[in-house]
């Protein structure tokens, strides 16, 4: 990772190799802290930061549901992300604001250490989101169930599910695969490691609801919406595995991935083995979004 600019850090900018924490902070050994994961896009009309109100809000949400009593407000936070931004001199960037519980009391009991927050970004490369955006991802169903609501807020974008979203990552690229696709206790399709997934079939789009155990994504609501006002819908229901071997296109959304197509799931191939006209057309729809090109949209973008 190439160091630019510095790191926020609990209200200060510190440099990024002085961007440290003590060895017994809590979330490093209870996986205690929550995350975004937001795209700052190099447009034509000069930086700008993707749907930043709505990272911020579900941020907040995800420290509700662990607990976290926040040092600062909204409005901070948002100043603290585009001040990173701005300091890094980067003209499109990954961002990554985490909260996480602290040095201070070991033991299993988080609350009695202080929340500490900080935002870095780095230069954005495409890397492992490759697969999928020009020649289809091929993915493979995981032996790893997905954790649900039963056992933690999966609406809350948090480190320790990513800790099982890792296992099957790991085990699909260990098996030569792109990515994969998980389950959830039900038997019905999920979400992939890192991303939602939609299936066209017969012309309608389908994907799974929030109530599969899926993290409520904020690509996933951006697709949504392009599709609708577009003239298409989308209808949230159940898939089964089957479902997926037999669809037309799969496609998958994410920060890092945005639109990706999927043409292999575990031995099927998926349509024609390519990715497919609609999976395409939302590519292009959701790159003029980030780029400025769709006025309808104009207020998805926070320029910097």
């Amino acid at each position: 990772m190439k160091e630019v600019g510095k790191i926020w850090m609990n209200g200060k900018l510190v440099p990024f190799k002085n961007a440290k924490v003590h060895i017994l902070t809590h979330a490093l050994h209870y996986s205690t802290a929550i995350f975004e994961g937001i795209r700052c896009y190099n447009t034509p009309r000069g930086s700008a930061i993707f749907r930043l109100p709505e990272h911020v809000d579900r941020f907040f949400n995800s420290a509700k549901m662990y607990s976290m009593k926040m040092q600062y407000n909204k409005k901070q936070i948002t100043d603290a992300i585009i001040k990173t931004v701005k300091n890094s001199t980067l003209k499109e960037c990954y961002i990554r604001p985490i909260a996480y519980y602290g040095y201070g009391e070991m033991g299993l009991t988080p609350t009695q250490n202080k929340v500490d927050v900080a935002i870095a970004c780095w230069s954005w490369k495409m890397g492992e989101s490759k697969a999928g955006k020009f020649a289809g991802a091929r993915c493979k169903i995981s032996s790893w169930i997905r954790i649900d609501s039963a056992a933690q807020p999966m609406k809350a974008k948090a480190a320790p599910n990513y800790s099982n979203a890792a296992l099957a990552r790991v085990e699909a690229l260990n098996e030569g695969y792109d990515e994969a696709i998980m389950l959830n206790n039900q038997g019905k399709i999920a979400e992939g490691s890192a991303e939602n997934i939609f299936v066209l079939k017969n012309d309608q789009i389908i994907t799974p609801p929030l109530t599969a155990g899926v993290l409520e994504g904020i690509t996933r609501d951006s697709v949504i919406q392009i599709i609708k006002e577009n003239g298409g819908q989308v209808i949230e229901a159940d898939l089964d595995r089957e479902d997926l071997y037999v669809a037309d296109e799969v496609f998958m959304t994410g920060t890092a991935a945005e639109v990706k197509s999927v043409t292999t799931i575990d031995q099927a191939t998926i349509g024609n083995g390519k990715p497919g006209k609609v999976t395409k057309a939302l590519q292009k729809s959701f790159t003029d979004v980030t780029m400025g090109r769709d006025e309808r949209f104009l207020h998805w973008l926070k320029y910097i």
